[in-house]
């Protein structure tokens, strides 16, 4: 049985609400150099190291989509924000090793 209480979100939903400039929150938890080298566009850096301190940040009153590498990463994130009471967080899958879309690099 699944207890996970957020949601998987796959990289071209994520695309799509992209596109659609919904009310959503995207936290990239990959550490400084990695979000650098590569990052989607309107994004917000809190890398997991930093994540319990930096929660308060996010809002819990719009959706939060989580993202890092893989998807293991943001999916303790995603943990993190069900545990101190967000209600609407999901996870994309696969992490930006399956992201198809555009890349901003610094």
């Amino acid at each position: 049985m699944n207890t996970q209480l957020w949601k998987d979100i796959t990289p071209q939903e994520v695309q799509e609400k992209l596109n659609k400039n919904s009310q959503t929150q995207f936290i990239d938890v990959r550490e400084p150099d990695e979000y650098a080298a590569g990052r989607i566009h309107g994004t917000k850096l809190i890398p997991l190291s930093e994540f319990a301190q930096r929660a308060n940040e996010i809002s819990p009153n719009e959706e939060v989509i989580c993202i890092c590498r893989s998807g293991k990463r943001s999916a303790k994130a995603c943990d993190h924000l069900v545990s101190i009471g967000y209600t609407n967080v999901k996870n994309m899958t696969g992490g930006m090793l399956e992201w198809n879309g555009s890349v901003e690099k610094n």
